[in-house]
């Protein structure tokens, strides 16, 4: 029987993290070389949505090219090596270092051909990495021959847009204009397209120029055809050691629980809260430090913080919540997931929000602990070690876990950018694992705002960036019935279920919450996440959500 393009797809993305652990654990490859060309034949065949026209022969994907490129460092199209390493001391040398804007780590440029990435966020970091960079060299094989002419020499437009690199690297004016149809051949696209997206690449604050990006990107692959210089990706032996084996969700969640003992919060009502570090602390310290008295009120004094202005009510808030239970935990442990605990005991209101009292014991009153979003399989990494017991001088201490409270970020199969998505339960992509849940949030808390809210199955993803629209209609449109796709539901699920059902660190009645805002439609032409960013739309969500998971776990 023929195969179904869904099935092909599913098949393509196997493929392709088989070949990404094998190469892994190999330990180096060459991305033009036998393993290479493996990743990009699949790649190919799987065609996603954010990669836009990486199948076109001629026509470079500018797009998917802006959004890969604010997820790695500068200046990595520059480098023939890029090597991925572990917390190795890095962060100690006086090597130039540079934080992608879209994706939180350090990378350092060791010398002009070498970028060192260092990696603490576990497999799907790894993996996403490297479906981008295996992306980079498949736009960078077409820059090489759209540069050439039939004969393989180097056209006239590659030698203009060689000179406009140099001047702009030495800083000196160049015609802007005739530099843009200069590079429009070179890409294959329009002179309109090659200019939007050259406007694009310079408000981006993480990359270089869209002139020295194709210049560069295009050299290195006419360095190793002409010459034979080969591009590698390496992985240092640290970090083959140390993935799979909650190094840096040790650390994390262990300092957490430090805080906690130090504050003689240990023994109190603990919910835990996977959301982004401002909308708690800004609905409940608004709430009681201004006085708000509806969440209407909250999400008018959000929305203004979020424009970024200076005169906004944030500095009251935060000042507030400073002396009011209030404490903030920055990553130190690599993983880039922030923290904070909120000490309800030490507020001077009697409600957290609007209409929700506390109790009025101080004993009785919870700790709200928050995390930032966790990254793919991080997720079970960080809320695994978060739920065991914490071990102090040979004993072992259970966490009281009340509630588990996931906001997130997700992809939505049927609806638009901003809308809701309730799931009723979490299921693997490309294994049997589902995860079936008893959701304390429903549809029905959601209506009436003015957003779409849709509830159903999730689907938990290997990697946004490994999505296309047939794999999509497939989960939404067959007996799986999903509303959306994301990256870490299964994952906080799996620890949730281990620590309550099998291994008892927790209450075995601990509530699960999960909400899921829309940051794209991937099915929909324009609206993926190489777009954009949800920018203000995202503000109305965050907070509804949080309101309601708050109005939830304090009723």
């Amino acid at each position: 029987m023929k195969r179904t393009r869904a099935q092909e797809s599913r098949a393509a993305i196997e493929k392709l993290y088989i070949t990404m652990r094998h190469l892994f654990m190999r330990g180096s490859y060459k991305p033009m070389g036998v393993s290479g060309e493996s990743l990009v034949s699949s790649l190919l065949v799987l065609s996603p949505e954010i990669y836009g026209l990486v199948v076109d022969d001629e026509k470079i994907e500018l797009d998917g090219l802006l959004y890969v490129m604010e997820r790695l460092p500068r200046g990595i199209e520059e480098c023939r090596y890029v090597r991925l390493i572990s917390r190795e001391g890095y962060e100690h040398s006086d090597f130039p270092t540079f934080v992608p804007a879209r994706r939180k780590r350090n990378c350092y440029r060791v010398d002009e051909e070498q970028m060192y990435v260092e990696m603490t966020r576990g497999k799907s970091d790894i993996y996403d990495i490297l479906t981008h960079l295996t992306f980079l060299y498949i736009e960078a094989e077409k820059i090489r021959e759209n540069a050439t002419d039939q004969k393989g020499r180097m056209n006239l437009n590659w030698k203009m847009l060689e000179n406009i690199v140099e001047k702009e690297r030495r800083g000196e004016e160049f015609d802007k204009e005739a530099a843009c149809s200069y590079l429009s051949h070179i890409t294959g696209r329009t002179f309109d397209e090659t200019h939007s997206a050259i406007e694009k690449f310079d408000h981006s604050s993480n990359s270089n120029s869209l002139f020295s990006i194709i210049y560069h990107l295009g050299k290195l692959s006419i360095d190793e055809f002409v010459e034979e210089k080969d591009r590698e990706i390496s992985f240092s032996a640290t970090l083959r050691e140390r993935v799979g084996h909650h190094v840096y969700g040790e650390l994390w969640a262990t300092r957490i629980k430090q805080v906690l003992d130090e504050n003689d919060l240990l023994e109190r009502p603990i919910h835990i809260i996977s959301a982004n570090l401002h909308s708690v602390v800004n609905t409940i310290y608004g709430h009681q430090a201004m006085g708000l008295k509806s969440y209407e009120e909250i999400e008018k004094v959000a929305m203004e913080i979020s424009t970024g202005e200076k005169k906004t009510h944030a500095k009251e808030i935060q000042t507030f919540a400073n002396i009011n239970g209030f404490i903030d935990l920055p990553d130190l442990s690599g993983t880039n997931i922030g923290a904070q605990i909120i000490d309800t005991a030490q507020m001077s209101k009697d409600t957290v929000i609007p209409g929700i009292a506390l109790p009025k014991e101080k004993k009785d009153r919870p700790v709200i602990v928050v995390m930032d979003y966790a990254f793919g399989e991080q997720a079970y990494e960080c809320f695994d070690e978060l739920l065991k017991p914490y071990e102090k001088e040979g004993k072992s201490i259970p966490l009281d876990v009340v509630s588990a409270s996931i906001m997130g970020k997700a992809g939505i199969l049927e609806g638009n950018k901003g809308d809701i998505m309730i799931p009723s339960s979490h299921v693997f992509e490309g294994t049997a694992d589902n995860y079936p849940l008893k959701n304390e949030l429903k549809k029905s808390d959601f209506e009436g705002y003015g957003l779409g809210v849709y509830d159903g199955p999730m689907i938990t993803v290997l990697g946004t960036s490994l999505q296309n629209k047939d794999v999509l209609k497939y989960f939404m449109e067959s007996s799986w019935k999903a509303c959306g796709l994301e990256m870490e539901g299964a994952h906080y699920q799996k620890a949730i279920q281990s620590a309550s059902k099998i291994r008892n660190s927790i209450r075995k009645s601990v509530k699960v919450l999960y909400a899921y805002y829309a940051s794209d439609n991937p099915l929909e032409t324009g609206s993926t996440l190489a777009s954009g960013a949800l920018g203000m739309d995202g503000v109305r969500p965050t907070y509804l959500i949080t309101f309601k998971i708050l109005e939830k776990i304090f009723s």
